[in-house]
C-alpha cells in the first residue's frame, strides 16, 4: 500500500533483513502494526502509504512477463507502463506467452481482495486448443480436474470453432491457480497453442490496443470494490 513492493517483495525484504518496525528488525512476514503511531522503515527509509490510488487496465502482449523486474532482462509490465509517475503493481499473473487484460494498481487492499479465492472473481479466456474439443471434454472440466497443487480446477467453456486439427474454445473460471487453464486442457488431450484472457473481473480490453493500456474509470472502480465487499 505503501508502493515499495508486491506482496512477495515484502516478504523477500523481510528476509533480507532490510525491514524495521520502530527501530527493530522485523524477522516474519504478517506481524500486525499500529499504522497510527508505529514507524516501519526499508533500507533506513519510512515507508508510507501513497497519496494517490491507481487503476489502470493493461492489455498484455505475448513475451512479456508479469513482473517488475527480470535478472535475465526480458520485458516486462513495467516497461508498458514507464510514464506513471507512481509503481503499480499487477494483480495476478499472465504467463510469459499469454495475452490479454491485466488490472494493475497501487491500490494494495483491492489488489488482494481481487487476487484472493475467496471472492471468485470471474476470468474468461479464449484458448486455441490442439485437435477437436467435444462435449466429453467440457464436462470434464466442468466437474474438476485435479492441478498440479493439488487443487481442483474447473471451469465452464463454450465452442467458439471446431476443426479437426485446432478448436477455439471460451472458458471462464473464478479462481486463478498457477497455469490452471493450460492443465485443464492438456488433461483433456487439447495442449493450448494461444491463450489470451478476454476479461477480469468484469472488465475487457476492447479497443486497448496491445501493448497499452488505459485508466480504469470511477464507476468501475466502483464495481470492482463492490465485487469485494470493500467499503469506500
Amino acid at each position: 500500500m505503501c508502493g515499495v513492493a508486491s506482496r512477495r517483495g515484502a516478504e523477500k525484504l523481510i528476509k533480507e533483513g532490510r525491514v524495521t518496525l520502530n527501530d527493530d528488525l522485523v524477522e516474519r512476514p504478517g506481524t500486525v502494526i499500529d499504522e497510527s503511531k508505529d514507524i516501519v522503515k526499508v533500507d533506513g527509509e519510512i515507508a508510507r502509504p501513497v497519496g494517490k490510488k491507481i487503476y489502470i487496465l493493461l492489455n498484455k502482449p505475448r513475451n512479456v512477463l508479469t513482473a517488475l523486474s527480470d535478472p535475465f532482462h526480458r520485458r516486462t509490465v513495467a516497461n508498458l507502463t514507464r510514464e506513471l509517475k507512481s509503481r503499480v503493481y499487477p494483480i495476478g499473473r499472465l504467463d510469459y506467452d499469454t495475452e490479454g487484460a491485466l488490472i494493475l494498481t497501487n491500490d494494495g487492499e483491492l489488489a488482494y481482495r481481487l487476487a484472493h479465492p475467496k471472492y471468485q472473481i470471474k476470468r474468461v479466456y479464449h484458448a486455441l486448443v490442439q485437435g477437436t474439443f467435444t462435449s466429453d471434454d467440457a464436462a470434464k472440466i466442468e466437474n474438476g480436474i485435479k492441478l498440479d497443487d493439488g487443487h481442483i480446477g474447473k471451469g465452464m467453456t463454450r465452442p467458439l470453432s471446431s476443426g479437426i486439427k485446432n478448436s477455439k474454445v471460451e472458458i471462464a473460471l473464478t479462481e486463478g491457480h498457477k497455469r490452471e487453464v493450460k492443465q485443464l486442457f492438456k488433461a483433456t488431450g487439447h495442449p493450448v497453442k494461444e491463450l489470451r484472457r478476454v476479461e477480469f473481473a468484469g472488465l475487457r480490453v476492447n479497443g486497448v490496443k496491445k501493448g497499452r493500456w488505459r485508466y480504469i474509470s470511477r464507476s468501475e472502480i466502483e464495481k470492482l470494490k463492490k465485487l469485494v465487499e470493500l467499503d469506500e
